[in-house]
């Protein structure tokens, strides 16, 4: 898959020639790819299908509700990501669309007209068709809809369509009914909204070694600015180089040992390799409490004793 970072990269796309085939696109945030955003890419692979053309998928990062945060000094206002920019990539390129265009949502794109949201960023690319799903809003104040978008195909020869409400159990699939299910800690509705389980991938990076001293050595992934929708002590399953390991995980701040910032600690069952610089998949299965701040690292220490056990039992096969 093609990455194209930016309004400003247009012109050396249109140089390589890729607008030269038919090019079939979709727009949006796409938080988590879940199942109603995978009914919209099998729609665009299809249409590129008939037409021997491409698909692409226009997305903005930030998104809106983390840009507006950070305005107002407060991000955490903003929802939970379910998918760092990284993961939403790798994720589009398995699902086999051709071009990602990274749009930076900074103050010139939120103040800026649909239709000149129309001229600069969607009539460049050449397209032969939009899909847009239906509650898709766009350009300063979310003036533009799916009526303007559809006179604009039809004055262009563009066909523009909207996609129906994808429902699972006669509810709409949506980024945020999936925040709500992993907020509850009800992983299989995740799953199935998601089309896969809710997992998060980082990067193991180095931390204080403080799990060392109490015999429960832990692996630190690298964690996006965004916060995550998880909090508290999991049972997980993770993979390491196609390895599948058991573990337990704990996604919080350590106020025991006075911490601060959000950590994403993992424990792995049986395991004792240096693991660093690596990258690890977690795949969170079960609850098992909210993290707390204990008296003394002793106490912290037959917790953590506790929730191993119970983790063990919960992941039993």
């Amino acid at each position: 898959m093609y990455l194209i970072r930016g309004q400003h990269n247009l012109d050396f796309f249109k140089s390589q020639s890729f607008d030269k085939e038919p090019i079939h696109g979709t727009i949006g945030n796409f938080d988590g790819l879940h199942l109603g955003h995978q009914s919209i890419l099998e729609n665009i692979k299809k249409s590129a299908r008939s037409t021997n053309g491409k698909t692409v998928v226009f997305f903005t990062e930030p998104h809106a509700s983390e840009f507006f945060a950070n305005m107002r000094s407060n991000s955490n206002s903003a929802p939970p990501r379910l998918c760092p920019w990284r993961e939403k990539f790798k994720l589009l390129d398995s699902f086999g669309i051709d071009f990602a265009f990274f749009l930076k949502f900074n103050s010139s794109l939120r103040q800026m007209t649909p239709e000149a949201f129309i001229k600069n960023i969607l009539e460049p690319m050449n397209l032969s068709s939009l899909t847009i799903g239906d509650d898709f809003r766009f350009g300063v104040n979310r003036e533009g809809d799916f009526d303007l978008l559809k006179n604009w195909g039809f004055k262009k020869g563009i066909d523009v369509t909207k996609t129906e409400t994808f429902k699972y159990l006669d509810e709409r699939v949506s980024s945020t009914r999936i925040r709500k299910a992993i907020s509850d800690n009800d992983f299989d509705l995740a799953s199935s909204l998601l089309g896969r389980p809710y997992t998060f991938s980082g990067k193991i990076v180095h931390g204080q070694h403080l799990g060392r001293t109490i015999e429960v050595p832990t692996a630190n992934l690298w964690l996006p600015k965004q916060k995550l929708p998880i909090s508290g002590v999991y049972a997980v399953q993770c993979k390491l180089n196609g390895i599948s390991l058991k573990g337990i995980a704990n996604m919080g701040t350590r106020p025991t040992v006075g911490g601060t910032m959000p950590v994403l600690e993992v424990h792995l069952f049986d395991f004792s390799q240096e693991i660093y610089s690596q990258r690890l998949q977690v795949d969170f299965r079960h609850k098992i409490r909210e993290e707390k701040k204990f008296k003394n690292l002793d106490m912290l220490k037959s917790q953590i004793s506790k929730d191993i056990t119970l983790a063990k039992t919960l992941l039993q096969d």
